[in-house]
């Protein structure tokens, strides 16, 4: 029973702790009841002395996050150990996987270079927009551009249209693939959305 009783206010002391740490990002009656704690409890266990144990453990996650984070958070949890334990500092591999998991410190892969492309380029079409990026209304004139951005999954591609007279996107679309497919996409959306506009100009750097 002692050893239980000890097991559950470890629980209790991880949750709580996760709590003060998110607490400025959401709610804390909000966290309690996702994490099916009582606020009282929260504000007793925040009041007390840290444990030791507690202690070590904000060190520990200082030298994690300064190893991981050094290493443009591509070190796994035995690379982040081996850090720590060359600061002098002892702890084993299973507490410093536990504390990036509770502290959100996921592995992504390194880039391995800007994406290649191979699209066969199709005629230039004549620049009717020549420039003139002002519109007196909404869909007399749209944009169109394309780009990629380095997630921890990999390259993500996106497309988007923009409406120049309010400068805004009125359609995108995203894919882990670069296909012209992904283009239509973004435009089909952003005439769905506007109720098919008559007399519009469409515009990308392909003319």
């Amino acid at each position: 029973p002692k050893k239980g009783r000890s097991l559950l206010r470890e629980g209790s002391d991880m949750r709580f702790a996760f709590i003060a740490r998110h607490r400025g990002i959401w709610p804390v009656a909000w966290l309690c009841s996702a994490l099916d704690v009582s606020r009282s409890g929260f504000h007793a266990w925040l009041n007390r002395s840290p444990s030791v144990r507690s202690r070590h453990d904000e060190i520990l996650v200082s030298r994690i996050d300064r190893s991981f984070k050094s290493s443009d958070r591509t070190y796994g949890a035995r690379r982040v150990w081996h850090d720590v334990l060359a600061e002098g500092l002892s702890c084993g591999l299973h507490r410093i996987e536990r504390l990036m998991r509770e502290n959100g410190l996921r592995v992504r892969p390194r880039r391995r270079g800007l994406p290649k492309d191979t699209r066969e380029r199709a005629a230039v079409s004549e620049n009717l927009l020549d420039r003139a990026f002002e519109a007196s209304a909404p869909n007399q004139k749209w944009i169109a551009d394309f780009t990629y951005i380095w997630t921890a999954e990999g390259w993500l591609y996106v497309a988007a249209v923009v409406d120049l007279f309010s400068r805004r996107v009125v359609g995108w679309a995203m894919k882990a693939e670069m296909t012209a497919q992904l283009v239509t996409d973004a435009l089909i959306m952003a005439i769905w959305r506007r109720g098919k506009p008559d007399s519009l100009l469409h515009h990308s750097d392909q003319g």
